[in-house]
């Protein structure tokens, strides 16, 4: 799709190159043995663990805008492939802290390498990664994911 379909609204173009981002880096990764969900799950452990941060599953969900439910899923997957260690907080047991354990922080700095590289053909067409455009491309996504969404339901927007 080089152009958008005739009267495409920007969340119908938001929801097309989120798909596609998503099946890029899922085929991307799946030699690495990850999906894309969990790429975004140890891509973001990555470097919240380089910024001196070992977070919790719920640290992590709301980092990554994953369902808490879904990043604990992800987690034990995760653990179960021995690319992630699950543990309790002493100071708080109701809190599971994650780390990668050493194989996961080398399949995930070559996940990173790879999903650089599709990031970095994704943006070719603004200018490259590192365009004053793309910067700014960033700034208004960071500006709509910081946009509160209330979605109001058929019934609501009735009674009113």
């Amino acid at each position: 799709m080089s152009t958008p379909p005739e009267g495409a609204t920007p969340g119908f173009l938001v929801w097309r190159l989120s798909m596609k981002w998503r099946v890029a880096v899922d085929r991307a990764v799946a030699p690495l043995g990850l999906t894309h969900a969990q790429y975004s799950l140890v891509a973001s452990l990555h470097g919240m663990h380089r910024a001196g941060l070992r977070p919790s599953q719920r640290q992590l969900a709301d980092h990554t805008g994953l369902e808490p439910l879904y990043v604990s899923k992800l987690a034990r997957a995760l653990e179960a492939a021995g690319l992630v260690e699950r543990a309790r907080d002493p100071a708080d047991p109701r809190a599971v802290r994650l780390s990668l354990t050493e194989q996961g922080q080398e399949v995930t700095r070559r996940a990173i390498k790879v999903v650089h590289g599709l990031l970095e053909q994704l943006l070719t067409p603004l200018g490259g990664l590192d365009s004053q455009r793309v910067q700014t491309f960033g700034r208004e996504l960071a500006t709509l994911l910081d946009a509160p969404l209330d979605p109001l339901t058929e019934n609501e927007t009735e009674q009113s």
